[in-house]
C-alpha cells in the first residue's frame, strides 16, 4: 500500500550532501555586523549574498522607526486588512508608494510572494497571460491560481512571445507578466520590446520589480522607469525584503484595478497585514531612497567593480548588467565545492543549481549593497580568485584581455552584457558532465585509496544519486542492467555509505575524530 510519506522517507540528497559537507542551506546567521558582515557557526564572513542593495536593514533611522511603531502600535495586526488590521501607517505607505511609483494607486500586502498570488484575483477564464519561463515562482504560483491560461515564453525570446501572442484569441483578455530583473542571473527583460508587442496585440504588461526598485533608474522607480516605459507599463509590483529594508510587498497601478485587488485577492483578505514594524521600516526607507540618490550610484559603481574584477580573472558573469552578479562555475557539484571553499574562506555567497537553472549551468549568485567597503570588495575578488583558480575554474594565470561590463545606469537603456560561448551552452543545458570513478576500478581499491576516490564519487553524483540513467550507468563501469534496474536503492545506498567512510576516515585513510 502506498504511503504518501514514502517520498519523504526515500529522499536521500539531503543525506548525502550533509554527510559530504557539501549542504549550503539554512545556515544560522548569529549575528550580523552591520549589513556587510555577519558570524555563521562562530565564523565572521563577509555578506555578498544578500538582497539588502542599499544596506539599509542595518541603518539606525531604519531601526529606530521600527521601534517606535511597536512602542505605539504593538508587535502585530491580529488580523487582515479587510476587517482589522488597517493602520493609518498602512494607508500612509500606500499613499506614498503610489506617489513615488507614478500610478494612481498601490496596495501593500504582507509579503512579496503573497503579493505576486494577489494576480490571481484579476485572471478570468477567459484570459491569457504570457509568461518568462524564467519568472520568479511566486508568479508563477499566482498564474496557477488563476483560472486563466498561461502561456510561457522562453526567457528572454521577444520573437517566440510574438509567436505566442500572433496565436492567441484575438478577443481574449491578455497581460504579458516579466521580471523585470531575474533574480539568479540579474539580466534584465526587454521591456521595450514587450511594450511593443503589448501595444500591437492589445495586452496589458506587468513588471516584478523586485530586484529593481530602490536600485534602477534615475529615483529608483525600477525597470519601466530605467527604460522610459512607465506609462506603457500597466502594473508594476515590488518587495520590502530587498532595497526596503522590511518585508512585505506593493502592487501599483490603476486605481479601479488595485481596488478590485484589495477587495478580491485572497492573499490580502485571508492574510493577516504587515505588522507595524515593517510598514514604518519600509516607510523610512522609501524617504531614504528618495533623499540619498547617492546610494545607488555607490551600488551601481560597486556593481561594475565586481564584474570586470571577476571578468578579469577570467570567471564569467554572463549577461547581468545590474548588481547581482553571477559567477558561472557549470557542474553543480563543484559549485557546491566552490560555495564550501568560499565558506571557509570567510565568504557568504549562494550557490544556485537545477531547477534554478538550467542543466550544466550551475553558478555562485553575488549580489552587492551600497555600503560594502573597497576592502571587503578587494577581499572577496582574492578570495575567489584563489578558489577558483584550485578548482580549475579559471586558468593560471588571468587572460590579456577580456569583455567589460557596462552597468544599467539611468539613461543608459543598456539591455545585456556580452557573456561567453560557455555561458550560453550552460543556458542552453548543453555543457556536458565530466569525469567521475567507475565501480570496477573502486572493487579494485584499498580501503585508504577508496577513502579518498569515492569521495570523489560522492560529489561526481550528488543531488543526481537517485535519478540516475543508463548513460550515468555506463560510465560507472558499464553496470548491467540489473543495477539500472535497482536505481532508486542502489546509487543512494553506496553514496551514502562511501560518504560516511569518508567522514570517518579522511582522504589520507587516518582515522578521524568520531563525533558520534
Amino acid at each position: 500500500m502506498s504511503d504518501v510519506f514514502d517520498k519523504c522517507r526515500n529522499w536521500k540528497d539531503y543525506r548525502i550532501a550533509k554527510a559530504t559537507g557539501l549542504y549550503p542551506y539554512f545556515r544560522a546567521i548569529e549575528a550580523s555586523h552591520g549589513a556587510t558582515e555577519v558570524e555563521i557557526e562562530g565564523r565572521r564572513v563577509i555578506m555578498v549574498g544578500s538582497n539588502n542593495y542599499l544596506g539599509l536593514s542595518a541603518d539606525p533611522r531604519v531601526k529606530e522607526a521600527a521601534i517606535k511603531a511597536v512602542e505605539k502600535f504593538g508587535t502585530t495586526c491580529s488580523g487582515s486588512r479587510l476587517l482589522n488590521g488597517t493602520l493609518a501607517l498602512h494607508e500612509e505607505l500606500e499613499a506614498k508608494l503610489a506617489k513615488f511609483l507614478n500610478r494612481e494607486a498601490a496596495i501593500v500586502i504582507s509579503t512579496g510572494f503573497q503579493t505576486n498570488l494577489a494576480l490571481a484575483s484579476i485572471l478570468g477564464r477567459h484570459d491569457i497571460v504570457f509568461s518568462d519561463r524564467q519568472n520568479h515562482a511566486s508568479l508563477v504560483d499566482g498564474i496557477r491560481l488563476s483560472f486563466a491560461t498561461e502561456r510561457k515564453f522562453r526567457h528572454n525570446d521577444m520573437d517566440h512571445l510574438e509567436q505566442l501572442l500572433a496565436q492567441a484569441e484575438p478577443g481574449a483578455g491578455k497581460i504579458i507578466v516579466t521580471d523585470g530583473v531575474f533574480s539568479m542571473e540579474g539580466d534584465l527583460c526587454n521591456l521595450p520590446r514587450i511594450v511593443e508587442l503589448a501595444k500591437h496585440y492589445n495586452a496589458r504588461v506587468m513588471t516584478d520589480d523586485a530586484h529593481s526598485m530602490g536600485v534602477l533608474g534615475e529615483k529608483g522607480r525600477g525597470t519601466s522607469e530605467y527604460f522610459g516605459l512607465e506609462k506603457e507599463t500597466d502594473l508594476v509590483m515590488g518587495t520590502f525584503s530587498k532595497s526596503f529594508a522590511s518585508l512585505g510587498g506593493v502592487l501599483a497601478g490603476p486605481f479601479e484595478v488595485i481596488n478590485y485587488i484589495r477587495h478580491k485577492a485572497r492573499s490580502v483578505i485571508f492574510s493577516a497585514s504587515m505588522t507595524p514594524a515593517s510598514i514604518a521600516a519600509a516607510l523610512k526607507a522609501l524617504e531614504i531612497i528618495e533623499a540619498e540618490p547617492q546610494r545607488r550610484e555607490r551600488l551601481l559603481d560597486i556593481a561594475e567593480k565586481m564584474h570586470n574584477g571577476f571578468r578579469a580573472m577570467g570567471f564569467d558573469t554572463g549577461v547581468s548588467v545590474t548588481p547581482v552578479v553571477p559567477v558561472h562555475i557549470g557542474d553543480q557539484v563543484k559549485c557546491f565545492r566552490f560555495w564550501r571553499a568560499l565558506h571557509e574562506a570567510g565568504v557568504f555567497a549562494n550557490p544556485v543549481i537545477p531547477p534554478a537553472v538550467e542543466a550544466g549551468h550551475a553558478l555562485i549568485r553575488t549580489s552587492y549593497m551600497a555600503t560594502h567597503t573597497d576592502a571587503q570588495l578587494d577581499r572577496v575578488l582574492d578570495i575567489f580568485e584563489t578558489i577558483g583558480r584550485k578548482l580549475n575554474v579559471i586558468p593560471e594565470t588571468r587572460p590579456t584581455v577580456y569583455e567589460p561590463v557596462k552597468i544599467a545606469r539611468p539613461g543608459t537603456r543598456i539591455l545585456s552584457n556580452k557573456a561567453s560561448e560557455k555561458w550560453a551552452a550552460g543556458s542552453a543545458g548543453l555543457l556536458a558532465e565530466k569525469g567521475g570513478i567507475t565501480l570496477e576500478q573502486l572493487s579494485r581499491m584499498s580501503s585508504r585509496e577508496v577513502a579518498g576516490k569515492l569521495f570523489d564519487a560522492v560529489e561526481q553524483l550528488t543531488w543526481r544519486a537517485a535519478n540516475l540513467q543508463p548513460d550515468d550507468l555506463r560510465k560507472l563501469g558499464n553496470a548491467p542492467m540489473k543495477l539500472w534496474e535497482k536505481r532508486g536503492e542502489l546509487p543512494g545506498l553506496l553514496l551514502e555509505k562511501g560518504a560516511h567512510f569518508f567522514m570517518r576516515n579522511g582522504t589520507n585513510g587516518t582515522q578521524s575524530e568520531d563525533r558520534n
